[in-house]
């Protein structure tokens, strides 16, 4: 059975989540509506264009084949602050979108404490008071916002350098450079635990759903508060139906 997802928040619903469908199946939770999923892909899609032309304009010596992509290096450097204003559009408005659920919690700082845990998979599921977003999708989600910020203030002081003077613009280049390869890292391991680190997470944001057996694994708190169970024993009950032949 399939269920057109109504608006779960006492936000005014934003048209494109009413224009865009998101069914739910039988076993399924709705995780992330239209709205938030189109930004989750503009602003990676404006991610890797600002990377790409990024890398052939500051080392040609590596990757001159990017800007062939964009029209040449002339075409590249006019084009790559354009890219760069997309992503931080487009992840200010994600982050107006996520303000509530991105703030810090006593259960965030007990998870960061048992993080060894966390990369070992030493436990079946994650502790009971993991909510919609545990504390390490939060602390990159913070990353990336003050990656933003440095990413604004020292792109435009190198888009301007004649106002701001050639030091200025020489460590602004150092801080731009850090923040792109410390976001691209935090990219690495989003793709990693997207894919292959939690199977399923991926259509959270290509249906907008996961399955139920998903969200009490990797967030009880949140899988309790839609449905009312305990992630716990939930999976006893799934355990016993593995043991009985019944999936």
């Amino acid at each position: 059975m399939a269920t057109r997802a109504p608006n779960l928040t006492n936000k005014p619903d934003h048209w494109l989540n009413r224009k865009g469908l998101t069914v739910v199946y039988k076993g399924e939770l709705l995780r992330h509506r239209a709205y938030t999923r189109f930004l989750h892909w503009m602003y990676g899609i404006f991610f890797f264009l600002a990377l790409l032309s990024g890398f052939g304009i500051y080392m040609p010596w590596i990757f001159r084949w990017f800007t062939p992509l964009f029209g040449g290096g002339a075409t590249t450097r006019m084009l790559h602050p354009w890219f760069g204003i997309g992503f931080c559009f487009f992840f200010g408005l994600q982050a107006l979108n996520w303000a509530g659920v991105m703030t810090w919690t006593e259960a965030d700082t007990r998870w960061m404490k048992r993080i060894k845990a966390y990369i070992t998979h030493r436990d079946t599921i994650e502790p009971p008071d993991v909510g919609f977003f545990n504390a390490g999708q939060k602390g990159q989600f913070w990353e990336i916002v003050f990656g933003c910020i440095a990413f604004v203030i020292t792109g435009v002081i190198m888009w301007f350098p004649e106002i701001f003077g050639r030091w200025l613009v020489a460590i602004s280049y150092v801080i731009h450079d850090i923040s792109a390869l410390i976001m691209l890292a935090g990219i690495f391991i989003h793709i990693y635990l997207s894919t292959i680190g939690e199977p399923g997470t991926m259509q959270s944001m290509t249906r907008g759903t996961v399955s139920e057996a998903w969200a009490w694994t990797h967030h009880p708190a949140w899988y309790k508060e839609e449905t009312g169970r305990d992630s716990q024993q939930a999976l006893e009950e799934a355990r016993k139906q593995m043991e009985s032949g019944n999936p």
